[in-house]
């Protein structure tokens, strides 16, 4: 499975944008086909242009950016480079890509007293989706990537009061 890009348009990206990759990095290939699993992970609209077996999310039919849409023969420069931002976050922090993550819960409020004794009450939370709370976010690539991902509906409530 071959990453978004090629390894010299990688090397022209990380030039254009006065990067170098780590003596001790894995191969460009290597660091492609990463960055492209971390962006396929977004939810895209449309659908792959060759169907389920199509290998990566991109190209897809009946995606649109911008309310343009976009050809179904088409990867957008915008993924390939959020490809390579991804890559170049991994060559940096080997392994950050591979879909560990901290399942530890995150701390919504800690409280300590001290009246004659010290006590301690720590408050969690959760957003209650495993898959969002232990999701990797890099800004760069959501940045380039926001045109072309599925907005979550939003939730909306309201009080009317008549009187």
């Amino acid at each position: 499975m071959a990453g978004y890009g090629s390894d010299n348009g990688f090397g022209q990206w990380l030039a254009d944008n006065g990067l170098t990759l780590p003596g001790d990095a894995p191969a460009p290939a290597a660091l492609r086909q990463r960055g492209s699993a971390h962006v396929d992970e977004h939810e895209f609209p449309g659908s792959p242009t060759s169907g389920f077996a199509q290998e990566r999310a991109w190209p897809r039919t009946g995606a649109t950016a911008n309310c343009q849409a976009i050809p179904s023969d088409v990867i957008p420069v915008a993924i390939v480079n959020a490809a390579y931002a991804a890559a170049y976050h991994e060559a940096l922090n080997p392994g950050s890509l591979s879909g560990a993550t901290n399942r530890d819960p995150h701390v919504k409020r800690e409280r300590f007293r001290v009246e004659g004794a010290v006590d301690k009450e720590t408050e969690y939370f959760s957003t209650g989706d495993a898959a969002a709370d232990a999701k990797i976010v890099i800004p760069a690539v959501e940045g380039l990537l926001a045109p072309f991902v599925l907005e979550e509906p939003a939730v909306a409530l309201g009080v009317m009061a008549l009187g």
